[in-house]
């Protein structure tokens, strides 16, 4: 299994969102390249950013993620506001390794399509769940596309990965949250990530065993120092050895 300690980004600021309430950040008051760093010390080899900012076409926070992909020994998935050809390649062309994209996949999935089929292996598909409901716009709208149909939709598609997150998740609801997420891999030919699922080093055992998963982000509970990163890296590699990494 492969591990994505993931940096969430609002104003340039360390953001945590609960349940994805984007009025209602938790702000830490850390430096995101000095994380980023932190993270490669750690023994990452991959690194997810969330750009909450880039989500509304604000692309402030260019420079600090310019900076982060330059962090040596990390290789680093962005999402966030991925609508255009132009912003892909300007990301791709700092030195990103991977483009995700959610809402636009939703409304115009043929053009995704033939963004993954441009940039082969650099496109991620991400499908945000809430109650059941796809959900689009920052989380805000919830789509009429059944997530399993979106999902399928991308089969043929050479997309990098798959990402899946449920949105409602919070620490008491991960077992539900694991079936929600489980379910949906089914449908995916590319690797699935999971996302929102990771609080504890349980939490990863327990993910790594799950068919279909091969991928999981790992964000607040780094933060909350709940999870110990280097741990996490540890039982991810022990867990399921013979899983071979995406690249």
């Amino acid at each position: 299994m492969i591990l994505f300690p993931t940096i969430e980004l609002m104003k340039g600021r360390c953001v945590s969102l609960r349940r994805g309430r984007l009025g209602e950040p938790k702000i830490w008051h850390v430096d995101p390249l000095e994380k980023a760093a932190e993270f490669a010390g750690a023994g990452a080899n991959w690194m997810h950013i969330t750009d909450f900012d880039g989500m509304y076409g604000d692309d402030r926070n260019f420079e600090p993620i310019a900076q982060m992909i330059r962090t040596p020994g990390l290789s680093v998935q962005i999402s966030g506001g991925f609508r255009t050809q132009e912003r892909i390649e300007r990301y791709l062309e700092a030195g990103a390794a991977r483009i995700v994209m959610g809402t636009i996949a939703a409304r115009y999935p043929g053009w995704v399509r033939e963004m993954a089929k441009y940039f082969p292996d650099q496109i991620v598909l991400s499908v945000d769940i809430w109650k059941g409901n796809l959900m689009v716009d920052g989380w805000t709208e919830a789509s009429a596309i059944d997530p399993a149909t979106l999902i399928e939709e991308f089969a043929e598609t050479p997309l990098a990965a798959v990402k899946i997150t449920d949105i409602d998740n919070d620490v008491d609801a991960t077992e539900a949250s694991l079936g929600v997420i489980s379910g949906l891999a089914v449908h995916a030919r590319a690797p699935v990530i999971a996302s929102g699922l990771v609080h504890t080093i349980d939490d990863i055992a327990r993910l790594a065993y799950v068919p279909n998963i091969e991928g999981a982000l790992v964000g607040r509970a780094l933060f909350e120092r709940t999870v110990d990163l280097g741990e996490a890296l540890r039982v991810a590699a022990e867990a399921k050895p013979s899983a071979a990494e995406f690249i």
